[in-house]
C-alpha cells in the first residue's frame, strides 16, 4: 500500500516521492538525493532494473565511505592535506625519492612494520610523515598523528584522572601511529615507561612512525638509562624501514638585515 502524505492521510504519495521518503526513513540520504538524476539516466539509457538499483546503491556506499574517511581524517589530527608534490629530493643526499614515494602505498602499514625518520630539524621529516598519514587515510586505514612529548604528557595525565586505559587505547588502536618531533626534550622515568609500553603494545601488531631530530647514537642521552633506551629502540627498529635525512634545511629566513653579530656566519 502506498504511503500517505503527512498532511493528508487520505492521499497516497506518488511513487517517486514515496521512494524518496522510504530512503529517508532508512537513512539512505545520498540515495534519496540521487533518485531524480538516476531516474532520468535510466529512462534515457533504457537500463535494466538491476543497473538502476546498482547505481543508487553505489552512490550511497560511495557517500558513506567519503563521510567515514572525512571523520577518520579529523580524528587523525593530521591537519590540512599534505603531499610530496614539489618536495626537493635533490638536496637530501642518499634519500631515494622512489623509496619515499613507495611508502605512500602504505605496504609497511599492512605489514605492521615501523618506519623511522632521523635527521636534524628542517629536513622535511614532518612533511613526509603527514603525507604518508594522509595516504593511509585515503586507503581507509586509521591514523593518529601527534608530537611525542604531548602524547606522553597525555598518558601521564590520564593516570591522574583514571582514564589511562582509554587514553592508551587511543594510541594503540590505530593502524598507523605517527610520533613526531622525538628528541627535543629528554625523557624522565615516567615518560620513558609510557613510551616503552606504547611501543611494546604496538610492536608487530600495528605500524608506528617515529620522526627523531638526532641519529640513533644520541638517543641514549634522552632516556634515563641506556637499558631503557635499548629496550625501546630494539622494538622500534625491528623490521623497520629507516630514512636518514641530511643536507641543507628547507627552513630559513626570508630576509636578514643588519651587521653580523659575534658568532653569526659571515
Amino acid at each position: 500500500m502506498a504511503r500517505r502524505r503527512s498532511d493528508d492521510s487520505s492521499a497516497p504519495l506518488p511513487p517517486v516521492a514515496e521512494l524518496a521518503q522510504l530512503a529517508q526513513d532508512l537513512d539512505l540520504t545520498a540515495l534519496r538525493d540521487a533518485i531524480p538524476e538516476a531516474l532520468k539516466a535510466a529512462e534515457k539509457e533504457n537500463c535494466s532494473f538491476t543497473e538502476f538499483a546498482l547505481r543508487l546503491l553505489r552512490v550511497e556506499v560511495a557517500q558513506r565511505k567519503a563521510r567515514w574517511r572525512s571523520r577518520m581524517e579529523r580524528h587523525s589530527r593530521l591537519g590540512p592535506e599534505v603531499n610530496l608534490d614539489g618536495f626537493d629530493f635533490s638536496i637530501r643526499p642518499g634519500l631515494d625519492a622512489r623509496v619515499v614515494r613507495e611508502l605512500l602505498l602504505c605496504r609497511f602499514v599492512y605489514e605492521r612494520r615501523p618506519l623511522v625518520l632521523v635527521g636534524p630539524p628542517g629536513m622535511g621529516k614532518t612533511r613526509i610523515c603527514r603525507a604518508i598519514g594522509h595516504a593511509a587515510c585515503r586507503l581507509d586505514l586509521s591514523v593518529f598523528y601527534g608530537m611525542t612529548a604531548q602524547i606522553l604528557e597525555e598518558l601521564a595525565a590520564s593516570l591522574v584522572d583514571g582514564t589511562y586505559k582509554r587514553t592508551l587505547r587511543r594510541y594503540t588502536k590505530p593502524d598507523l601511529l605517527i610520533l613526531d618531533e622525538f628528541g627535543y626534550v629528554g625523557l624522565d622515568k615516567t615518560a620513558a615507561r609510557h613510551l616503552f609500553r606504547l611501543v611494546s603494545e604496538r610492536h608487530e601488531k600495528a605500524s608506528t612512525i617515529i620522526a627523531a631530530n638526532t641519529g640513533f647514537k644520541r638517543w641514549k642521552s634522552f632516556f634515563p638509562s641506556e637499558a631503557e633506551c635499548v629496550a625501546t629502540v630494539d622494538r622500534l627498529v625491528d623490521k623497520a624501514t629507516i630514512l636518514r635525512f641530511g643536507g641543507k634545511p628547507f627552513r630559513g629566513p626570508q630576509e636578514t638585515h643588519g651587521a653580523p653579530l659575534d658568532g653569526d656566519e659571515k
